[in-house]
């Protein structure tokens, strides 16, 4: 029975994340994975204490429900834009354990995390 949960998640999670900014209502999600009302509420409420969902409390036809938007987002080209990674001439050094490592470059790290201060360029 946990295969068929698990994939019942999977779809869920699925369509969850296909409805993008949108979301989708608790009770279409029940719908389209054929599902009790109960089983998807469960489901919904599940992913939420995971932290992969957000519900949020909407009127729909004069019923209050949830609708449900995913917290994985997108990857863009916005969201890498100015990544140092990019325009580094080291870059084909640059692997787990090699003598130039994403875990220790002080410009990916800056770059990651502003309130870092990026160290000024040895001469």
């Amino acid at each position: 029975m946990a295969p068929k949960n698990n994939k019942a998640e999977q779809k869920a999670l699925k369509l969850i994340f296909d409805t993008g900014e949108e979301g989708l209502l608790q009770s279409e999600l029940w719908k389209l994975l054929d599902v009790s009302s109960r089983e998807g509420s469960r489901m919904a409420k599940k992913f939420e204490e995971k932290g992969r969902v957000l519900r949020e409390k909407v009127l729909n036809n004069g019923r209050w429900t949830y609708k449900i938007f995913s917290k994985k987002e997108l990857v863009t080209l916005d969201s890498i834009e100015g990544c140092p990674c990019l325009i580094c001439d080291e870059v084909e050094k640059c692997f787990g354990d090699g003598s130039i490592s994403p875990t220790t470059c002080l410009k990916l790290t800056a770059w990651l995390d502003p309130r870092i201060e990026q160290l000024p360029p040895s001469e």
